[in-house]
């Protein structure tokens, strides 16, 4: 019984006769101290045991540490799966949830980066087909890689320019509980609707691209808004006003330029592009 915790006590009758001893009388338990005996043990985790600390435990000295100029600082923003990747990206398309409470305390820069960089290739392909589409039959075709430049420096300075801004305003009006990271996958994962626009959005017909653009616009925006209140609820209700109408007003001035840059004939971001001709068609 010492083994479970207990002293097992035993009281012989003067006669020394065990055979009419009852137990359920003469025995008693007492809490035994033998988990007591080394205290340090317990302490020491696995590190009394010899085992080193799991890769992902947080330390206070020094080998724990991270800096700016070593590849472990950087890596602990890519620490996720594929399958939490894919989970945030479903609920960033069909939110049911607060993105932030799906983010578990672990955003990621892994997400944000490879739907960034998708936005970027596919807006560039949509527009080269849209202008490409144009041109046909009018004069030999040639691949204009200012499509390309443009669409990173638009999507890229958005996606991780843009959050920087709004965390240091968060910051500035006294919001505690403003988040660089959570800022940069929100702005990141919003752009998921991008991918299914920019594949659909290349055709001659400007009504129905515009409609796409909405389209895209009006789900992202609102993962925007819905996630984004909470946080910007915490500084004084005018400011936050103020900040949700800019929140607002930067992603529809994102939602034109990638209409009117990318998808439309005789684009500004091609200034030898040939005016579109047919039914629906025209400059934007």
């Amino acid at each position: 019984m010492s083994g479970a915790g207990y002293d097992a006590v035993v009281d012989i009758d003067d006669e020394g006769d065990l055979g009419h001893t009852d137990l359920q009388e003469d025995l008693e338990f007492h809490n035994s101290n033998f988990s007591e005996t080394a205290p340090n043990a317990r302490k020491g985790g696995s590190a009394a045991s010899g085992l080193p600390l799991p890769a992902t435990a947080s330390t206070s000295s020094g080998g724990g540490k991270r800096f700016l100029w070593t590849l472990s600082f950087y890596a602990q923003f890519f620490d996720v799966d594929t399958s939490s990747v894919l989970s945030r990206c479903w609920a960033a398309l069909y939110p049911r949830a607060n993105f932030l409470d799906v983010l578990d305390g672990n955003p990621d820069l892994y997400g944000p980066f490879w739907i960034a960089t998708t936005v970027v290739l596919i807006l560039f392909l949509g527009g080269t087909i849209s202008d490409y589409l144009a041109a046909t039959g009018k004069e030999a075709f040639a691949y204009d890689f200012r499509l390309l430049s443009g669409a990173a420096g638009l999507i890229y300075g958005y996606t991780f320019v843009i959050p920087v801004a709004l965390y240091l305003a968060l910051r500035y009006f006294g919001s505690e509980s403003a988040n660089l990271l959570e800022c940069w996958a929100l702005y990141g994962y919003a752009n998921l609707i991008w991918i299914p626009v920019a594949l659909i959005s290349w055709s001659p017909y400007a009504l129905l691209n515009w409609i796409f653009v909405a389209i895209g616009f009006g789900m992202s925006v609102a993962f925007l808004l819905r996630n984004l209140y909470p946080v910007l609820s915490a500084t004084d209700r005018q400011t936050s006003k103020v900040l949700l109408i800019l929140v607002l007003a930067l992603h529809l001035g994102l939602s034109i330029a990638i209409k009117v840059l990318f998808f439309a004939h005789g684009s500004p971001a091609i200034p030898d592009a040939p005016p579109a001709e047919g039914p629906g068609a025209g400059p934007i």
